[in-house]
């Protein structure tokens, strides 16, 4: 027995499941999870010893690699000056104004511990602000695992295909509408039968825990005609994408600025740090300003905010992003002399640096639960690259790769077995729904 099955064996006896949050389980991949000793740059090395390159990078707080030296010397000297205050600190001013001035939406911006919390005090401030309770999330959008927003979520929701979670009580749930993405005119007809009842609209603004689905051009524009309409808070949950696909988050690509914003990942540098900010009128309506209760003993940690300056200090250095586009464009392009195949259509949907990875015979923009989630258009393949190195990805109706600063050519010729281009093995021999050890 390897000692990764050891491990798993020994973790199933007191930790539920055997991990600390289920799309690590490989319940539907098959087999057991790796357990990971460490990491270092685009590179990990599992219990056993194995090595990886990772194209995960912790599901995107790892931006600039593993253990980035200044991120790790940025946490040892906070360290070192204590782990904990309970009291404000000049590290905690100094984050916000970096959020606040790289983020058109941010007037002001509260520090948390997690997105799932960033996101569960966003919509408790929107009821709080418009005196409304009804909200509206979109079927396959995941925003954390706040009762209200687990209604038909994403992320491992999707993957272990629930819909919704056990738990929540039904009175929680009535005051959340559930519709589709992408869809103009089911939104308008919401509006028209609710609009004076709606606090919100929370959406992912590029779609990334069904899998990663484009916005229509009319679909986020109309949301926030909508909202303004009909005086609701329109929040983008940019836990994933901010700072992700560029300095300004999607909202700085689409040029679309919501009421509030919601972060985490790349702000923490791969620490547990969250965020939620927007409009000055509507932060001021929290504690202690206002009404709207939220605390919190370890937000702001000195510790995690050292972690998360030193990491928007390396991503805000010249050329980042555009090094971030090219190694993502030369990872997944065409390999030259190749025909027009089915998984073209795959590869070419890039969003700003992440990558989707589902077999379509085109684009998709909607998530198809009636289909069963695995019938076309999203219908996961295998992806099996041509020398045989091990990857650490992840594959299926979540799937996507992250591309971060620390990876290199020879890591993309590593997972395309060529200069360019990753090779697709089109048999399926198994089901894969979520990360796995691709070799």
């Amino acid at each position: 027995m390897s000692r990764n099955e050891t491990l798993f064996s020994r973790a199933q006896a007191v930790i539920p499941g055997g991990v600390n949050s289920p799309v690590r389980a490989f319940g539907s991949v098959g087999g057991f999870p790796r357990f990971i000793a460490r990491a270092e740059g685009a590179r990990m090395w599992d219990a056993d010893g194995a090595a990886y390159i990772d194209y995960v990078g912790s599901w995107g707080p790892a931006i600039a690699g593993h253990a980035h030296p200044a991120i790790v010397e940025a946490v040892r000297e906070a360290a070192l000056k204590g782990l904990s205050f309970g009291a404000p600190t000049e590290a905690e001013v100094e984050i916000a104004e970096q959020l606040c001035a790289h983020l058109p939406s941010l007037d002001m911006v509260r520090l948390v511990s997690s997105g799932t919390e960033a996101t569960m005090s966003a919509i408790r401030l929107a009821r709080g602000f418009t005196g409304r309770d009804t909200i509206i999330k979109f079927e396959g959008c995941y925003h954390g695992h706040a009762d209200c927003l687990l209604v038909k979520a994403g992320s491992g929701l999707l993957t272990f295909g629930n819909p919704s979670s056990g738990g929540v009580p039904e009175d929680f749930a009535k005051h959340t509408l559930v519709l589709d993405y992408n869809n103009p005119e089911q939104l308008e007809e919401t509006f028209r039968a609710k609009g004076d009842s709606i606090a919100a609209v929370i959406v992912e603004p590029f779609a990334g825990n069904m899998n990663l689905i484009r916005p229509s051009d009319r679909f986020l524009h109309l949301l926030r005609q909508l909202c303004t309409a009909h005086g609701a808070v329109l929040i983008f949950d940019e836990v994933m994408t901010g700072f992700r696909v560029g300095p300004r988050g999607v909202q700085g690509v689409v040029g679309i600025t919501p009421d509030l914003t919601t972060l985490g990942k790349v702000i923490g540098g791969g620490m547990p740090v969250g965020a939620f900010g927007g409009r000055r009128d509507i932060m001021e309506k929290i504690a202690p300003l206002g009404s709207v209760y939220q605390a919190g003993t370890l937000s702001g940690s000195p510790v995690a905010v050292a972690a998360g300056l030193a990491s928007l200090k390396l991503i805000q250095a010249p050329g980042f992003y555009e090094g971030l586009e090219t190694r993502t464009t030369q990872l997944v392009e065409r390999p030259a002399g190749s025909g027009q195949t089915a998984w073209h259509h795959l590869l070419r949907a890039v969003l700003r640096r992440h990558v989707r990875l589902l077999f379509c015979r085109r684009a998709a923009t909607v998530l198809r639960r009636r289909d069963g989630f695995r019938s076309q258009p999203l219908q996961p393949v295998l992806p099996r690259h041509a020398r045989r190195r091990p990857l650490f990805c992840a594959v299926g109706l979540r799937g996507r790769i992250c591309v971060g600063g620390a990876h290199r050519r020879r890591h993309r010729r590593h997972a395309g077995g060529g200069r360019s281009g990753v090779r697709w093995h089109g048999g399926l021999k198994r089901r894969l729904d979520k990360r796995t050890i691709v070799r």
